[in-house]
C-alpha cells in the first residue's frame, strides 16, 4: 500500500496547547472541587499531589515518549505503538485496542454533556432561566432540558438534541481539518480564551464581599477555607486515596491513549520532557487555582457554611448546572457572567472531545490508509449513532455504565499495561534514553526508578484492590435498580461488541501489512 504523508504539529506551542486542552475539561471545573470538598478538604490535596508525582507525571512522560517512538514507525494509535515497542509479541497489539476503545466510549456520552454547556451559554444570554430562584426549580429546568421529565420549561428533548447536533458538528469540523489545521488551530484559540474567562470569573468571585451584614462569615475566604482546611483524619481512609488517584487520571487524560496519539505526530528530535511537564502545569493551574477558586467559594458566599455541605455533596452536574446558574443569577450582568461560565466549560469540553476522537481516526488513517476526510466521516457516522444511546437512555444508568468502563476501569488498566510495557519490556535504560532524546530538561534520576517500580506497583495495587472490593458487586449490578438492569446489560453487550469489532479490525489491518510485505 502506498503511504500518504503524515500530518504533524505546526509548532511546539501547538502541541502543548492541544495536550493541555485535552487535559483541561469539565472535570477541572466541576469534578475536582466536588472531590476535594467531599474527601477531607485540604487533606485531599496530600494524596492528590502524591498521586500526581508518582503516577500522573510519570505516565505523562511515558505516553509522550512511546507516542513519539511509535510515530516514527508510522503509528498513531495504541495497537501500532504497542507493536512497535514489543515487535516479537504478536498479541500485544490487541492490548492496544483499549487505547481506542476507552476514548471512543467516553466520547459517546461526553459530547452530549458538553452540548449542555453550549445550551446553557445560550440560555444565559437569552435569560431563559433568569426567573428561577430556588434549587428545586433549577433542578426541574435541567431535568426538563435533558428530557427526563416534561414541565413548564421544556415539553420535549428537542432543544437538547438540537444543541447536541450543533456540538457534534463543531467537533467533526475541527477534526476534519486535521492535526495542524484543525485541532492545533482550535486549541491555540480555545485554551487561552477559557483561561481568560476563568480569570474574569475568579476576579468576580473574589470581589463579592459580604452579601448580608448579619452573616459576616459568609465570605470568599471562609469559602476557600471550607475547601482547603484539612481534615487529616481522612488520610486514613482508603477511599480518599483512591478518589485522589482517580482525579489525577481524569484530569491529566493519562491512561487513555489520547496523549500517546497526539505525541505520535511529533518529530523524533522534538522535546517531550519539558513540553509534557508544561502541559501538566497548565492543567494544574486550571484545576487547582481556577477550578478550586470559583464554584465552591461562590456557593459558600450565597448558601453559607451549613448548606454548602449539601451543595458539594449533590455532585458535579448539580453544582455546575443547578447551583452556579442560581449564583450567577444574583450577580450584576448575570447574562454576561453566565455566558463566561458555560462558555468556559464548552471550550474546555470541545478541546477534550476532539482529543478523544483522534485515536480512532488515526487508527483508520494509519492502519487502513484511509484519507483524513473519509476517516472522520466514518468515525462521525458511527459515534453519532452510538451517542443516541446516551441521549435517550440518560436516566436508565447507561451513562454511568459508559463512564465506569470507559472513563474509570479502562484508564487504570491501559495505564498499567503501558507503563509495564515501557519500563520492563522495552527496557528502562532504553526507555530513559528515549525520554531524553531531544529533551530540553534533564528529568531527576529518581524518576527512572519511579517509572520502573513505583508507578506500576501503585497501579497494580489499585487494580487489585478494585478486583477484591468491587468486582462482584459491579458484575452482579448490586447498585443498579431492577428497572435499569436490562439497559445496563444491553450497554455491556454493546461495549463487548465494540471491543470485539475493534480487535477484528486490528487483525485485518495487520493481515494486510503481512501481505504487503510479502509482495515487496
Amino acid at each position: 500500500m502506498s503511504k500518504k504523508l503524515r500530518d504533524s504539529w505546526g509548532s511546539r506551542l501547538g502541541i502543548i496547547m492541544a495536550v493541555a486542552g485535552s487535559a483541561v475539561g469539565l472535570g477541572n471545573f466541576l469534578r475536582f472541587p466536588v472531590q476535594a470538598a467531599n474527601n477531607g478538604g485540604g487533606a485531599f490535596m496530600i494524596p492528590y499531589f502524591i498521586a500526581l508525582l508518582l503516577v500522573g507525571i510519570p505516565l505523562m512522560w511515558v505516553e509522550w515518549s512511546i507516542g513519539r517512538y511509535g510515530g516514527g514507525f508510522g503509528h498513531s494509535s495504541a495497537p501500532g505503538v504497542f507493536n512497535s515497542l514489543w515487535k516479537k509479541n504478536r498479541f500485544i497489539k490487541y492490548f492496544g485496542v483499549i487505547g481506542i476503545f476507552g476514548p471512543l466510549v467516553i466520547m459517546i456520552y461526553y459530547t452530549y454533556i458538553e452540548s449542555w454547556t453550549l445550551a446553557y451559554s445560550f440560555f444565559s444570554l437569552s435569560q431563559k432561566y433568569s426567573g428561577i430562584l430556588d434549587q428545586a426549580s433549577m433542578q426541574s429546568f435541567l431535568r426538563g432540558f435533558q428530557g427526563l421529565e416534561k414541565n413548564q420549561y421544556f415539553t420535549s428533548i428537542a432543544p437538547a438534541y438540537t444543541f447536541f447536533l450543533i456540538t457534534f458538528i463543531i467537533n467533526i469540523v475541527v477534526l476534519n481539518y486535521g492535526i495542524r489545521g484543525g485541532i492545533e488551530r482550535f486549541c491555540r484559540i480555545a485554551v487561552p480564551t477559557l483561561f481568560i474567562f476563568g480569570i474574569i470569573l475568579l476576579i468576580r468571585v473574589f470581589t463579592f464581599g459580604v452579601l448580608d451584614p448579619s452573616k459576616m462569615d459568609w465570605n470568599v475566604f471562609n469559602g476557600l477555607g471550607y475547601l482547603w482546611n484539612p481534615d487529616f483524619s481522612q488520610l486514613l481512609n482508603a477511599k480518599v486515596w483512591l478518589a485522589a488517584t482517580g482525579q489525577i487520571f481524569f484530569t491529566l487524560s493519562v491512561g487513555i491513549g489520547v496523549i500517546l496519539t497526539y505525541a505520535s505526530y511529533l518529530k523524533k528530535g522534538d522535546d517531550v520532557a519539558l513540553s509534557g511537564l508544561t502541559a501538566v502545569s497548565m492543567n494544574e493551574i486550571a484545576e487547582v487555582v481556577l477550578g478550586a477558586s470559583i464554584i465552591i467559594p461562590a456557593a459558600f458566599i450565597f448558601f453559607g457554611p451549613v448548606a454548602i455541605g449539601d451543595v458539594a455533596a449533590s455532585g458535579a452536574f448539580n453544582l455546575g448546572f443547578v447551583t452556579m446558574p442560581l449564583i450567577i443569577g444574583q450577580m450584576p450582568l448575570p447574562e454576561v457572567f453566565g455566558f463566561l461560565w458555560f462558555g468556559l466549560l464548552f471550550l474546555a469540553g470541545v478541546t477534550s472531545s476532539v482529543s478523544l476522537a483522534q485515536p480512532a481516526i488515526a487508527f483508520l488513517e494509519d492502519e487502513f490508509n484511509i484519507s483524513r476526510k473519509k476517516s472522520v466521516a466514518m468515525f462521525g457516522a458511527v459515534t453519532f449513532l452510538l451517542c443516541n444511546a446516551a441521549i435517550f437512555f440518560l436516566g436508565k444508568g447507561v451513562v454511568d455504565e459508559l463512564d465506569f468502563w470507559g472513563g474509570t476501569f479502562c484508564l487504570v488498566l491501559f495505564a498499567t499495561i503501558e507503563v509495564i510495557l515501557f519500563g520492563w519490556i522495552f527496557g528502562i535504560n532504553k526507555a530513559w534514553e528515549e525520554v531524553h532524546h531531544g529533551a530540553d530538561m534533564r528529568i531527576p534520576g529518581i524518576y527512572k526508578y519511579i517509572i520502573k517500580y513505583v508507578t506500576p506497583i501503585f497501579l497494580l495495587v489499585v487494580l487489585g484492590a478494585w478486583f477484591f472490593q468491587e468486582w462482584l458487586p459491579i458484575i452482579r449490578m448490586d447498585n443498579v435498580s431492577l428497572a435499569n438492569r436490562p439497559y445496563v446489560m444491553a450497554t455491556r453487550a454493546g461495549l463487548c461488541l465494540i471491543f470485539l469489532l475493534l480487535a477484528i479490525m486490528v487483525k485485518i489491518a495487520w493481515g494486510k501489512r503481512k501481505k504487503g510485505k510479502k509482495t515487496l
